[in-house]
């Protein structure tokens, strides 16, 4: 078995969301290191210059579009003006929001905009870019949930249930275009060391730690670079026996 082969993603084209930081930028660099041309995505073009120059200075290929993920049909236009640039073959859904809030105390502000950004947008993007990659008789959709899909935290009660219905949409589609060779399939990650725990982190280093120290059996939070090589299996012909399944990342969570 050759692996560059069955792992390597040479004359594919990835959208990635989210990928200014964190584990969309992870993702987006380990994507474009095994060969894909990288089709960036942030709120801003400015937040992904810096992942593109890395990019390009490892000899990769990279390009940049900027977009609210909350604003009606964006995920939509942002599929239509990436396929402008190249057929998109891999589509990482990355992007999310999340608001730290109990049931209780979420307002329907906070709902809405968690529900545009992580099942909304998500429709949208699958709406537009799955009969693509059907037509074509190649596709990889890999979405980024958590593990609160399956044990939700009450402290994200939004969150936890639109990544559930995420992987609920990727199931069902995952179904309908097997046939296809269109495969999707959720990488779901557990605590991961990103900067949307920067307060805690840096606040309250102490408690961070013993939190991270209890939390599973490895004892640590993750490291987005930890993510890449799940996201390579998924979004490679390594996966090709493989839909409408969840690789949990989490430590032993």
């Amino acid at each position: 078995m050759n692996l560059e082969t069955v792992f390597g993603l040479r004359g594919r084209t990835a959208l990635v969301t989210g990928s200014s930081r964190g584990i969309g930028a992870a993702i987006a660099e380990g994507l474009a290191g095994s060969g894909a041309r990288v089709i960036l995505h942030g709120t801003s073009e400015a937040g992904t210059k810096a992942v593109r120059a890395r990019i390009e200075a490892a000899g990769g290929l990279a390009d940049e579009l900027a977009c609210d993920l909350a604003v009606p049909e964006a995920g939509r236009n942002l599929i239509r003006r990436a396929e402008a640039l190249a057929p998109v073959d891999i589509l990482v859904i990355n992007a999310s929001a999340q608001i730290n809030a109990s049931l209780a105390d979420l307002t329907a502000a906070d709902l809405s905009f968690q529900l545009a950004v992580n099942l909304g947008s998500t429709v949208d993007m699958l709406q537009t870019v799955l009969p693509l990659m059907a037509a074509r008789g190649w596709g990889r959709v890999v979405s980024v949930g958590s593990v609160n899909q399956l044990r939700p935290k009450g402290i994200v009660s939004a969150y936890a249930a639109t990544k559930a219905a995420q992987h609920n949409l990727i199931q069902s589609q995952a179904r309908h275009y097997a046939q296809s060779n269109v495969l999707l399939n959720t990488l779901a990650p557990g605590l991961i060391d990103t900067d949307r725990n920067a307060d805690r982190r840096d606040n309250d280093p102490e408690g961070w730690a013993q939190y991270t120290r209890s939390l599973n059996w490895m004892g640590r939070a993750g490291q987005p670079s930890e993510m890449v090589g799940a996201a390579i299996l998924l979004a490679s012909d390594a996966c090709s026996f493989m839909t409408g399944e969840a690789i949990f990342l989490t430590g032993g969570y």
